[in-house]
């Protein structure tokens, strides 16, 4: 098997939970909050059938893996009906930042591995050590980078319906209006950072700011290890 389909092998599992994590975090925020759709219809659990999308779970993340390209992907939106939450406008805030918020705690939580497991290097890492501390390395980026590409204020990312929440109730329904083309702007999204690389479109606007967190995570697993 070679470096690449490895990797794959790390990556790909490593983003599948990552995404149905975030995706079951938005149904649990949902129910704590009034609205039971979630529950109803089967999907609070962490059972990644229920919540793969087969183009945006499996075919995009692994051709990313293979390519190069940056590692990212979807599942089947959890259904959440904001007129049952106990108050829609900003009970959709909470439920949309579930999501990040879950993974900025799964990061959080590689990054204490990262740090326990470091306790006890003496030598270069091999083995199935080595692939431990690669694959917490990975979930620390992975969960970073999901955390912020899903707070971008774009519909249908969960940044949409924070800054709706923020934004006068005049100026949140015209911007609720862009909502049915969302989908469609993602796919150009996509579409421009594959045609366009050079103009780096993922770099310059989400891994600066990811690179910026995962360094203080970092450094939180280096002051762990060496406590």
């Amino acid at each position: 098997m070679s470096d690449t389909l490895i990797l794959a092998a790390i990556l790909i599992p490593i983003l599948v939970v990552s995404i149905v994590f975030h995706e079951v975090a938005h149904g649990w925020a949902a129910l704590a909050l009034g609205d039971t759709t979630a529950k109803e219809r089967h999907r609070l659990t962490l059972n990644p059938i229920r919540h793969a999308d087969p183009v945006g779970t499996v075919l995009v993340p692994g051709a990313l893996a293979l390519f190069g390209g940056p590692i990212f992907g979807w599942a089947k939106p959890v259904p959440v009906n904001k007129w049952r939450l106990n108050n829609p406008r900003y009970g959709m805030m909470a439920v949309a930042a579930a999501g990040p918020g879950t993974n900025f705690a799964l990061a959080l939580i590689a990054t204490i591995g990262l740090g326990l497991l470091g306790r006890n290097l003496v030598a270069e890492p091999t083995g199935a050590l080595e692939w431990t501390l690669l694959a917490l390395n990975y979930m620390v980026i992975i969960n970073l980078f999901l955390a912020l590409f899903n707070l971008l204020p774009i519909p249908p990312f969960d940044g949409s319906h924070i800054v709706e929440g923020l934004l006068p109730r005049k100026w949140a329904t015209a911007y609720e209006k862009l909502r049915p083309i969302g989908m469609i702007l993602l796919v150009l999204l996509i579409a421009a950072t594959w045609a366009f690389p050079q103009f780096g479109l993922i770099e310059k606007v989400i891994l600066p700011p990811v690179e910026w967190i995962r360094m203080h995570f970092m450094d939180l697993a280096l002051a762990i290890a060496q406590s």
